[in-house]
C-alpha cells in the first residue's frame, strides 16, 4: 500500500501542545519526561491532535515491540488522556499495574462484540474521550486489519485518528481526522491507504 495522504507539518520544533478541546491530563511533568525521552532519540510529532472532545485513534504500521515505546513518549509529550486497549497477557505484575495507571484496559479477544458495545457506551458517558487501538491488532503481517475500531467510532459518532509511527523520518504522524460513513467496505480501503509498508520498522510485516 502507498500513502495518500500529504506528511503533516512540524509545530513546536517537533513537539506540538494539544489543543485546548483534545482530552489530556493537565501534568506538566509528562510534557517534560515525553519530550526530553523523543529528543534523546531524535524523534518528533508531526501533526497535532484535533481540536475536538472525542476520538478513536487507530496506530499503525505495528510491527515491533518498540511502536509501544513511541507511542507512550508521545502520548506524554501531548498529555494526552487516552484509552488503550491491549490483550489481558500484556498486564502482568508489575508492568500491568502501571499500564492501568496510564489507561491500559486488557480485552479478551474472543468477546469482541462486547468490547464495541462496552466501549460505544464509555464514548457516551464520558465528556471527553479518546480510544486508542492498533488494527492490526498483532506485529506479524496480517491479512486484514481488525474492524473493532471502525464499529467503535461509527456507532459512537466520532470520527477515527490515524496516527503512522514513521521510522525512516523519526516522526509520530498525526494525520487529519477520518470521518465513517458508515459503510465499512467503502472506508477500509481509504484508511488503509494512509499507510505505508515504508514507515514500519519491520517493513515485511506489514
Amino acid at each position: 500500500m502507498s500513502t495518500t495522504a500529504p506528511f503533516p507539518p512540524l509545530e513546536n520544533g517537533g513537539f506540538p501542545h494539544a489543543p485546548p478541546n483534545a482530552p489530556q491530563v493537565r501534568a506538566r511533568w509528562r510534557r517534560y519526561l515525553g519530550v526530553a525521552c523523543m529528543r534523546l532519540n531524535g524523534w518528533r510529532i508531526a501533526g497535532n491532535l484535533p481540536d475536538i472532545p472525542k476520538f478513536v485513534m487507530i496506530v499503525a504500521p505495528h510491527t515491533s515491540n518498540w511502536d509501544f515505546l513511541r507511542g507512550i513518549l508521545a502520548y506524554l509529550a501531548l498529555q494526552l488522556d487516552t484509552t488503550w486497549l491491549a490483550k489481558h497477557s500484556v498486564f502482568v505484575w508489575p508492568i500491568g499495574a502501571l499500564a492501568r495507571r496510564f489507561g491500559g484496559m486488557a480485552i479478551d479477544r474472543s468477546r469482541g462484540g462486547n468490547i464495541v458495545r462496552a466501549c460505544v457506551a464509555e464514548f457516551a458517558r464520558r465528556e471527553t474521550m479518546s480510544l486508542t487501538i492498533t488494527p492490526e491488532g498483532t506485529r506479524s503481517r496480517v491479512k486484514e486489519w481488525k474492524l473493532g475500531f471502525y464499529y467503535i467510532a461509527s456507532e459512537a459518532k466520532v470520527p477515527i485518528l490515524p496516527v503512522a509511527l514513521n521510522y525512516p523520518a523519526r516522526q509520530v504522524m498525526i494525520l487529519p481526522p477520518f470521518f465513517p460513513s458508515g459503510d465499512a467496505d467503502a472506508d477500509l480501503p481509504k484508511i488503509k491507504a494512509l499507510f505505508s509498508s515504508t514507515m514500519a520498522r519491520h517493513p515485511e510485516n506489514f
